[in-house]
């Protein structure tokens, strides 16, 4: 067979394929957005979309699943907040084509607001839970799925965190399983949850669980590894290979299944050793399983190992004090903050807040960093779609104490599309009076550029119909102060700003203008500074632009090979001091929204 080297992600995508699936929904979110990503490689044999946010996809792969069809859905950690209510249902239901749900944990935080432990849904929804070690097992482990989810009539959840999902090695690749036949039938009584069917469905689900503890025991993937040492270490995920390089010579329980846990396996692996170290990245699932299943057995782990962060060999071997603590890739280099891209469509909105000092209320997306110095416009930031909520409660909290003050949110389109609209609807229907600002930059930019319902094209590439923003919220909606501005106009972003928030009324502003990496043909013509006029007041600096810094003489410097031409920093110079390089050269900001709709800067 051939091998390739595949990332994590590169090979749950394989998997799916190998395994037959012929449907895969998901909402891209860090680290598991390069799944779907791949899987379009084979869209002659598997349909995919993005959903709208990761309830709907789930949903619509759970209608996938009705018609006997293999359906995968996949999301990071926290999409899954938003997609348990059909997660629980689900389990409830069970599966009649293979359903298969990928949750992309993110221990460290390296992109997520929380580092929250996905085998916990997996427990509380009475689902089985695999676990990858590596690309080869993530591969595997999408096969072994379809075939639990079918023999056991269950969703499965495939367990995979950032370095699993983002790191590679060798896979060995197989030949592609003849999908089943596809034919929707009725069953009443097992897929609509009254209560009447759902006590009967939850007696199947015990009994599921039951049998799914007892094939525990004889899976594959749970395998005990005979050491020279009578030291126990007891692993799941990545932290089996961290496991290996600190403990050579240990007994090893590697779990791929680590829920159900596999109790009597783990009490014959609990007699060859006198104690036992416990490896699993976050909360203590497995070890607190095997303190029920082994109380008299000495077990060490998250009395030692970090519950906080990501594991690593050198964590592993800090804890028990085998070397000096690790400080991290990275330490001692100088700090360099994150910021909006040379460019970027939102800077000049987050400029006026400041000018204008309004502290907004934000949401999940590339304009979070707008947060940051020195643009610091956003002081608050939840979850997606919980700007404009947070804002409507912010607003009726001070009405009801006397204290009515305008805000301003402030959302994405990708994340109005996720949440945000139904945030709206509850502003309209309470009577909210505040300023919605939806940053319009025609795509999903912050997981690496993918479509979403406004950008006119699917996953798999095919036109679609854009939905417009402004016409959803002031013809669908019924917002009748709902306009549109272009995201390099800071004068008529200001003024527009400054207008809707004395309104006493709510409204919607509009600022678009596509990502500046969508604009990816064209060659800009960059812009620089007259050292003669410019009298180093900083206020471009108050831009946050990367492409601008300060000479030795404190004197503005537009790096050329960063400006990407959007002549923000020609409009907010006090002096003049900015230019073009070449006055009739390209400019970003020359291009209209409507030359760009028309493919002008593809």
């Amino acid at each position: 067979m051939a091998k390739e080297l595949l990332s994590g992600n590169e090979a749950i995508a394989r998997g799916a394929w190998e395994a037959g699936i012929t449907f895969a929904a998901a909402y891209p979110g860090t680290p598991s957005t390069e799944i779907l990503e791949n899987i379009i490689r084979y869209q002659e044999d598997i349909y995919s979309q993005w959903g709208s946010n990761e309830k709907t996809a789930m949903e619509e792969a759970l209608g996938a699943s009705f018609t006997g069809a293999r359906a995968i859905v996949t999301m990071k950690h926290v999409g899954l907040n938003v997609a348990a209510d059909p997660l629980f249902s689900a389990s409830y239901i069970g599966a009649t084509g293979a359903l298969v749900i990928v949750s992309a944990d993110d221990p460290g935080m390296h992109s997520s607001q929380n580092e929250q432990d996905n085998r916990h849904y997996a427990v509380a929804a009475k689902l089985p839970v695999l676990e990858p070690s590596d690309s080869q097992e993530a591969k595997d482990m999408v096969l072994e799925a379809v075939k639990i989810s079918e023999a056991f009539d269950t969703p499965v959840m495939i367990r995979m965190t950032t370095r699993t999902s983002h790191s590679r090695s060798a896979v060995e690749l197989g030949e592609r399983q003849a999908p089943p036949e596809i034919e929707y039938k009725s069953d009443f009584s097992k897929r609509n949850l009254l209560p009447g069917n759902a006590r009967r469905r939850h007696v199947a689900v015990e009994e599921r669980l039951k049998k799914l503890a007892v094939f525990s025991d004889s899976f594959p993937f749970n395998v005990l590894i005979q050491g020279r040492e009578r030291i126990g270490v007891l692993a799941s995920g990545v932290s089996y290979q961290y496991g290996r390089e600190v403990f050579p010579d240990a007994c090893f329980l590697k779990l791929g299944l680590p829920y159900p846990f596999p109790i009597e396996l783990f009490r014959r692996f609990a007699a060859m050793v006198d104690k036992i170290y416990v490896l699993e990245e976050n909360d203590p699932i497995i070890e607190n399983f095997a303190r029920l299943a082994a109380p008299d057995k000495e077990i060490i782990g998250k009395d030692v190992f970090p519950l906080l962060g990501e594991m690593s060999q050198d964590v592993v071997a800090a804890s028990l004090g085998l070397k000096p603590a690790d400080p991290g890739i990275g330490a001692g280099v100088p700090g360099r903050p994150p910021s909006l891209c040379a460019g970027c469509p939102h800077t000049a909105f987050f400029y006026n807040l400041g000018i204008l000092k309004v502290q907004s209320k934000g949401d999940i997306g590339c304009y979070t960093l707008g947060a940051l110095p020195p643009l610091s416009a956003m002081d608050t930031c939840v979850d997606m779609g919980a700007s404009i909520t947070v804002q409507l409660g912010i607003e009726k909290a001070l009405e009801k104490a006397g204290k009515t003050t305008k805000q301003v949110a402030v959302i994405g389109d990708s994340t109005f599309f996720h949440s945000g609209i139904t945030g709206l609807v509850d502003v309209i229907y309470n009577q909210g009076k505040s300023t919605v600002v939806i940053l319009d930059n025609s795509i999903t930019a912050m997981t690496g550029h993918q479509e979403n319902p406004g950008s006119g094209r699917t996953l798999m590439g095919q036109e679609a119909r854009r939905v417009d923003i402004l016409k959803l919220v002031r013809d669908g909606l019924g917002i009748e102060h709902a306009y549109e501005v272009d995201g390099y106009e800071v004068k008529a972003i200001r003024e527009l700003l400054k207008r809707e928030m004395a309104r006493p009324e709510p409204s919607v502003i509009v600022v678009r203008r596509p990502c500046i990496l969508l604009y990816r043909k064209a060659r800009w013509s960059p812009a620089v500074v007259d050292k003669e006029t410019c009298t180093s007041c900083k206020t471009c600096l108050r831009l946050g632009c990367p492409a601008i810094s300060t000479d030795a003489d404190g004197k503005s410097l537009i790096n050329a090979s960063l400006c990407s031409g959007c002549g923000v920093c020609i409009q907010v110079c006090p002096y003049k001091a900015i230019s073009f390089a070449d006055e009739k050269g390209l400019h970003i900001s020359s291009m209209t929204l409507e030359k760009y709709a028309k493919g002008g800067a593809q």
